[in-house]
């Protein structure tokens, strides 16, 4: 937030509130990196009772991949972190069996922390451990920015729900439509794999974004288009129409 509000300053051309944010961004930036490190990702929360949330000496909660992801979308994240935090994330969020991207891991259940409501929920449900799409979406635009399109669209095919739709036997366990993104998809035990909520735009709107502009590299910004694709390997070429106002840009 402070880097973007950095930009619409100096396009305002505020430039003494622009070096204020910058210097609160770097500032905050040195401090994550020196206190949210937890030695291979980032940690979560500090509860105001001093529990600390996504670290790896919880029995639940360890690693939370938001923290991961936005480490890299925001900049914050040290250069070597950067890739060691997403490579933890893969290790213990990404489960390719079921097709999802969890949230976090373990969830919660039984443990001494108490997060609020999302403990609620029975483990593996929406926030508590399942795919929560939003975050899933975030580690998919990550990968891009860290330029790995192999994994970037391994990731984003994998939580697409027609993907979820290739046989009956994954119809019978995904139980959801198969033609709009759900909000989540739950993430242990027998349900594992089952989707949720459906008809989510919040998600659906950063998945358009995450293939769009991060994978295929349209943007758009002060009426200036730009082409910075981050595609997979194998890919010898991709096409886009685009198409304003009267004219159609291939």
């Amino acid at each position: 937030a402070l880097r973007e509000l950095k930009r619409m300053m100096e396009y305002a051309g505020d430039t003494q509130y622009a070096g204020f944010l910058e210097k609160e961004y770097e500032q905050l930036k040195e401090d994550i990196n020196r206190y949210a490190w937890d030695g291979k990702w980032y940690k979560r929360a500090f509860a105001d009772n001093g529990d600390i949330y996504g670290s790896m000496e919880n029995e639940e909660c360890r690693i939370d991949g938001i923290s991961q992801s936005w480490g890299v979308i925001s900049g914050a994240a040290d250069n070597e972190k950067k890739f060691i935090s997403m490579d933890s994330l893969e290790t213990h969020l990404v489960d390719r069996e079921n097709g999802l991207i969890k949230l976090l891991d373990p969830p919660f259940e039984n443990g001494k922390l108490e997060p609020g409501y999302i403990k609620s929920y029975i483990p593996g449900v929406r926030e508590n451990g399942g795919q929560y799409t939003h975050a899933a979406v975030w580690s998919i635009i990550a990968e891009a920015i860290l330029g790995d399109g192999n994994k970037a669209v391994e990731w984003y095919k994998m939580i697409n729900p027609i993907e979820h739709s290739r046989t009956k036997e994954a119809c019978n366990k995904y139980k959801v439509e198969p033609y709009v993104v759900p909000a989540d998809i739950y993430g242990a035990g027998n349900l594992a794999g089952r989707g949720g909520w459906t008809w989510y735009t919040g998600s659906s709107s950063w998945y358009y974004e995450a293939g769009i502009k991060y994978i295929l590299g349209l943007n758009i910004e002060n009426e200036y288009l730009s082409i910075k694709p981050c595609i997979p390997k194998n890919w010898k070429e991709y096409k886009i129409q685009y198409k304003w106002k009267e004219s159609i840009y291939n």
